[in-house]
């Protein structure tokens, strides 16, 4: 089971064990049995049933030839997270325009516990095969979104990080605190992250922050593709002037909204 890294579950509540069957499933699943799920869950077998045949009564589950699935009625509640919605929305623009100039994959991604989770992707038939996902997670030390909201976010949520094993997802990925401190300050400096095949063996990333007027951290983006065509650096402008412009649309609309 896969859960966010600040999230704690007590399994022996109610709601603790539909957590728990909810985080079970990963992306890559289509259906689970229930065999499977009570080996995923630890829940025993007989009220493992109950709470999967409540679940699809509910519609946050649904009942297939393969098994168990997650529903569409949970990403009905998901676009219902009003500061997602309005992010994405602001965002897309942008995003497409950088898509336009780099005709490469675009990600929009927001800082949640130690993990950057990605919540909107633009890509073309030309994407580059990135490890990412939209609704995926992803340690932010490896990634050019990740450090880009590490760069500015809390201190305390920096030294969580480098107190913890530095995951090492390819031969590049940076596995030294020290290493990876120094890269956070020049992130500060420019403006701008890169990632250079450390997620992924491949593929090369710039991102730049979308930042709240305190300079906090609300999502960052980034463009994403293959070392073999994709030159990072030429595009780093254009993906921190993106990123400021969604900073202002936000800012402005947050003014607009205030009582008078």
């Amino acid at each position: 089971m896969h859960t966010p890294s600040d999230v704690q579950i007590d399994p022996n509540t109610v709601l603790g064990k539909v957590v728990t069957v909810l985080y079970a499933f990963t992306v890559d699943d289509h259906g689970l049995s229930l065999a499977e799920l009570g080996r995923r869950t630890g829940i025993p077998k007989g009220t493992l049933h109950r709470l999967v045949s409540d679940l699809v009564k509910v519609r946050l589950l649904d009942r297939t030839q393969a098994g168990y699935r997650l529903s569409g009625q949970l990403f009905e509640l998901g676009m219902r997270a009003s500061t997602e919605r309005s992010l994405i929305e602001v965002a897309t623009p942008f995003m497409e325009d950088l898509y336009e100039r780099t005709h490469e994959t675009v990600h929009l991604g927001i800082l949640e516990g130690t993990e950057v989770v990605y919540i909107s992707k633009i890509g073309g038939h030309r994407q580059a095969r990135s490890p990412s996902r939209l609704g995926g997670r992803m340690p932010l030390h490896c990634t050019a979104i990740g450090k880009a909201l590490l760069a500015y976010s809390d201190p305390e949520i920096l030294e969580r990080v480098l107190a913890e094993p530095l995951e090492r997802r390819t031969p590049k990925t940076l596995s030294g605190p020290g290493l990876l401190r120094a890269q956070l300050e020049r992130i500060v400096d420019e403006g701008v992250a890169y990632e250079r095949e450390e997620s992924a063996m491949g593929i090369t990333c710039v991102a730049a922050p979308v930042l709240d007027p305190d300079d906090r951290p609300i999502a960052a983006l980034s463009v994403t593709g293959p070392v073999a065509r994709f030159h990072p650096e030429r595009h780093a402008t254009s993906v921190r002037a993106a990123a400021a412009g969604v900073a202002a649309t936000l800012a402005r609309r947050a003014r607009m909204s205030e009582p008078e």
